[in-house]
């Protein structure tokens, strides 16, 4: 196959990152949309965004895009498209996942079946037989319609791609592993001497997020996506591509991570998780009381996801952790950067401080606020 476009899926909020992540990764044409980021690419491309995309949800091939105002027109378009390209004659092909937004198809159930019956039309004219087994690898299809355009894909990832194989257990409000990346990416750390905090660390999400950027440890390089089972991307590139993944992680800068929580258990998964990752070395974890936070240099970063409202027994509580938060970030951490993500509406109140500058974030389907604070340059 000549090049083709790729899909990045990406929680809204996220799209801008996604996008300066495909752009550093060389890929070509790329252009972010509401929820998603799409480039042109090969095989070799897709494996790269799996292996490498920190930020993104799952990496799709777009096999089509057309306007459908009939459940025919839907049909013959679908019919029309080249599945045999990327599926094969024992592939397993669900429709898996079906949207459609202010357009004359609605049905959900409609749309699938016919879009189904379009498909096997189509392979049954190459194959050249009547029932196809589906007993082979995977190649899950999702339509999205939106105004009576309909795309269509086939899904790379398999699992999402926040699941990177290092988090087992996770706390009562977890952050995706994709969007704690994004935190740290919009704090713009990378490591060397600034040292990096996260004070109500959890299990150590946003610590080994940060750990992985600063060591530039791939994000997929020790996971498996469905694509790879594939017959039409060569085993060998998965194999190349990781080879040079891990041959890309730097050792020599200087990473110094603190993550601390006032609950035991919780640091103890946290430690376990870091191990998993990788990164054991490379944070330092404590169990203690964030009020006792003392900074270890004059500048630095400090990240966190404090509890949200719906986690504590009432508002008032929220109300004096944000502030004690904020008399403590102005009065022991004066020249650094913070970051604090919440739901909480009115944290700006009680932080006691506006923003440089805040984002509008989409944590697990709760509306949340990034806050920016920029330090000392």
């Amino acid at each position: 196959m000549k090049d083709f476009t790729i899909i990045a899926s990406s929680t809204m909020g996220l799209e801008s990152i996604v996008r300066d992540e495909c752009i550093e990764l060389g890929f070509k044409d790329v252009h972010a949309f509401n929820g998603k980021v799409e480039f042109k690419g090969n095989f070799k491309d897709v494996v790269k965004a799996n292996i490498h995309l920190r930020c993104a949800d799952r990496i799709f091939i777009k096999m089509g895009e057309f306007k459908a105002l009939t459940f025919e027109e839907l049909f013959q378009n679908v019919k029309k498209i080249k599945w045999s390209e990327i599926i094969e004659k024992n592939g397993e092909f669900p429709i898996s996942w079906v949207s459609s937004v202010k357009s004359k198809l609605f049905s959900k159930s409609d749309i699938q079946r016919i879009a189904k019956k379009a498909i096997v039309e189509n392979m049954k004219e190459i194959y050249d037989i009547e029932k196809f087994p589906e007993n082979g690898p995977l190649f899950r299809i999702k339509i999205q319609g939106n105004k009576d355009i309909f795309t269509i894909m086939i899904d790379t990832s398999g699992d999402a791609l926040h699941k990177r194989g290092y988090r087992n257990l996770i706390n009562e409000a977890p952050l995706k592993e994709t969007m704690a990346a994004a935190l740290v990416k919009l704090s713009r750390w990378k490591g060397g001497d600034r040292p990096f905090v996260d004070p109500m660390c959890g299990t150590g999400t946003i610590a080994i997020e940060a750990a992985m950027i600063g060591r530039n440890i791939a994000p997929g390089v020790n996971r498996n996506f469905a694509a790879e089972s594939w017959k039409v991307i060569p085993k060998d590139l998965w194999i190349d591509l990781r080879d040079e993944a891990f041959s890309q992680e730097d050792y020599d800068n200087k990473v110094m991570v603190y993550a601390s929580d006032i609950d035991l258990d919780t640091i103890k998964i946290a430690e376990e998780n870091a191990e998993r990752a990788g990164v054991e070395d490379d944070i330092l974890f404590e169990c203690k009381n964030f009020l006792n936070l003392e900074p270890t240099a004059e500048k630095g970063c400090l990240v966190t996801n404090p509890p949200y409202g719906e986690r504590l027994l009432n508002d008032e509580k929220v109300e004096r952790l944000y502030t004690l938060l904020g008399d403590i970030c102005r009065t022991r951490f004066p020249k650094w950067s913070y970051y604090i993500i919440t739901s909480y509406p009115e944290f700006e109140k009680y932080f006691d401080k506006k923003a440089t500058k805040n984002r509008k974030l989409y944590n697990g389907g709760i509306e949340c606020h990034y806050y920016q604070y920029y330090g000392e340059r």
